[in-house]
């Protein structure tokens, strides 16, 4: 039986793009946006703390991803989702002091937070959406007292936000 040698090649490079990407993901490096499964995230209490968790997280074998800085937040993305920030005083008052969060995907991030408002309110505890804490990203945050210093946040898909600072390898 004959088979083009394209095909050989087509089916080898092929195979090869499967092993290297079977790889990526046995170490925990996904090179695709998806799956979007939201991130946690926890703050530190300066850049130069959030520079020196970010190297500690480095030493055993969590790797920065990228960076995603808007003008209150300097963020660090890992390649499984958890983020490491720091926040200015002014936006962890406005979330009443809150510095960690739960990250959620959302289509409709205002309408997800807005319902998880209405949810949390319905169960007895207060809860407040805020929509302009950074406003050239389209997250939306909800503060309440159901999770003491910790916020939900729903943010549109990865592939929908603005563009990130990518780390060298």
């Amino acid at each position: 039986m004959f088979i083009p040698r394209w095909l050989l090649a087509l089916f080898a490079l092929l195979a090869s793009l499967l092993l290297g990407w079977a790889v990526l993901l046995a170490n925990g490096r996904n090179p695709l946006p998806f799956p979007d499964n939201g991130s946690r995230i926890f703050s530190a209490a300066s850049p130069e703390a959030k520079a020196a968790i970010v190297e500690l997280l480095g030493q055993h074998g969590i790797k920065e991803r990228f960076r995603a800085d808007s003008g209150g937040v300097l963020r660090s993305i890992f390649w499984d989702g958890t983020i490491i920030n720091t926040a200015t005083p002014e936006i962890i008052a406005k979330l009443d002091g809150a510095s960690s969060s739960i990250g959620l995907v959302s289509d409709d991030p205002e309408a997800s937070a807005r319902a998880a408002a209405a949810f949390l309110q319905s169960r007895g505890f207060t809860a407040r959406v805020m929509l302009d804490l950074e406003p050239e990203l389209p997250i939306a945050f909800v503060v309440s007292d159901a999770m003491p210093g910790t916020v939900i946040n729903f943010r549109k898909h990865l592939i929908h936000m603005p563009a990130p600072q990518r780390i060298p390898d």
